[in-house]
């Protein structure tokens, strides 16, 4: 299955290592240090036109990306849920 992430951006569920509330995560300064240098080597893509909510870390054969979204990672969970209970019934 695949997640939808904003702004006609989906990856599959299988990639996705990490979804993460933006605001509650960085507060670390460890988390502003981890993004900022991933937006330096081009590793951040922003899928977000309003106040970021979260960020979707995920890995493609080796190769890592960092989507930002203005959809909450609760929601984005729930849909990860909801794909994974559907699997299960069929």
């Amino acid at each position: 299955m695949f997640l939808h992430l904003g702004n006609d951006y989906i990856v599959f569920n299988k990639d996705i290592i990490a979804v993460l509330d933006f605001e509650t995560t960085t507060t670390s300064k460890i988390t502003r240090e981890f993004l900022k240098e991933a937006e330096e080597e081009g590793f951040i893509i922003n899928v977000s036109e309003d106040i970021p909510k979260s960020f979707i870390i995920t890995e493609t054969k080796g190769r890592s990306k960092i989507y930002i979204s203005n959809i909450a990672s609760s929601t984005l969970l729930k849909r990860i849920e909801g794909d994974k209970k559907g699997e299960e019934n069929e």
